[in-house]
């Protein structure tokens, strides 16, 4: 038995017929940068998320880089981040010439709100937790801790779209959201693409003038010297499509997670478990274990792919030498990197793989 991580060919051979109509249709219309799905897609949003506005960018990462700048986050300020995440997190924050201020995270991997408050120093311009793998941070906590210091969130919601703790959505909590699109997301395009949500008119339309040159209401007009971090109207009209069938892949990839938990040896494998006021919409699936290299190994040879993420705290990459961080600094985000798994939770998984899966890994620990 054959089972990829990812499985973005069969999500083409099952939308092909209606992705390729879709692609005409968009493409004949001539409008390729800019257009009605663009608009649509940021109504869509907005819908979907509860939130007042939504502006289309061509990636996550630009939506993290136009929030900071936009909060006025610059040059010698600091932003607090967990160490842990994807690199465009922490590099965002380089980029404007800020420094991540990084802070341990808990078991469930996400950034430890009790230990926020500490590393808050007259430079911090904003704070930036990271709902990763789907799984949202404790917002109540670190909104108070936002309002007691007038420190506004910037919400990393790459990995997070629908997901909700205490029955409000990812994107929602902050002073902004950013969100990704990119083809390994729950709602993925078919290439970058990224998304920002904001209940603040004024954040909505400066991110709107920012992500196009900085042009009013046409090519002549220059209110402010902006980028190119537009979505391409083709981006726009698949995602519009795939969003029809978001709740429905959500709930496919929870009933996945289940079925993992139901038959995995959870003596051999510790997992995070959903809390009552948390709604996980699983963009990844991870596990800890022992002896993770030679699991890895194992399951490759029975024909399973599996990813980690991250192999390595963005702290101890070559390139965050300059910040002064070392080994040990973070001891449970280092100590997470060298036992978590991810195993296949894409939506397209039979029920008969996943038991294969857990069958093979509880055979390893036995």
């Amino acid at each position: 038995m054959k089972i990829p991580y990812i499985n973005l060919k069969k999500q083409y051979a099952l939308e092909k017929k209606k992705l390729l109509k879709i692609i005409d249709k968009t493409f004949a219309s001539g409008n390729w940068v800019g257009g009605d799905e663009v608009t649509t897609f940021e109504k869509n949003i907005s819908n979907a998320c509860n939130v007042k506005y939504c502006v289309a960018l061509n990636s996550g990462t630009d939506a993290l880089t136009l929030s900071l700048h936009l909060l006025g986050v610059k040059r010698g300020d600091e932003v607090i981040t967990p160490p842990n995440s994807f690199v465009a997190s922490a590099a965002t924050i380089i980029h404007l010439g800020a420094k991540p201020v990084f802070v341990d995270i808990k078991d469930d991997q996400n950034i430890d709100e009790n230990k926020i408050e500490n590393q808050i120093t007259k430079k911090t311009k904003a704070i930036m937790p990271v709902h990763l793998t789907g799984r949202m941070c404790n917002m109540d906590k670190i909104l108070k801790i936002s309002k007691k210091f007038k420190i506004p969130i910037v919400e990393d919601c790459a990995q997070s779209i629908l997901s909700k703790y205490k029955n409000k959505f990812s994107g929602t909590w902050g002073d902004v959201g950013c969100f990704s699109a990119h083809p390994l997301k729950n709602l993925n395009a078919m290439g970058d693409s990224g998304y920002v949500t904001t209940n603040n008119k004024s954040l909505y339309l400066k991110i709107k003038n920012l992500r196009s040159h900085g042009m009013e209401e046409n090519r002549n007009d220059i209110s402010d010297f902006g980028h190119v971090s537009r979505m391409d109207n083709i981006q726009a009209a698949i995602l519009n499509f795939r969003l029809k069938n978001l709740k429905q892949i959500i709930k496919q990839r929870r009933n996945n997670v289940n079925l993992y938990l139901e038959n995995l040896d959870r003596k051999k494998i510790f997992f995070p478990k959903e809390k009552f006021d948390e709604f996980n919409t699983y963009h990844t699936f991870v596990i800890q274990v022992e002896e993770r290299e030679k699991l890895i190994k194992y399951l490759a040879d029975n024909g399973v792919g599996t990813a980690i993420h991250y192999p390595i705290p963005i702290h101890l990459q070559k390139a965050s030498k300059f910040l002064g961080y070392k080994k040990n600094d973070f001891p449970i985000a280092e100590k997470q990197s060298k036992k978590i798994l991810t195993l296949p939770i894409n939506q397209f998984l039979r029920k008969e793989e996943i038991n294969f899966i857990c069958k093979l890994i509880n055979k390893f620990y036995k």
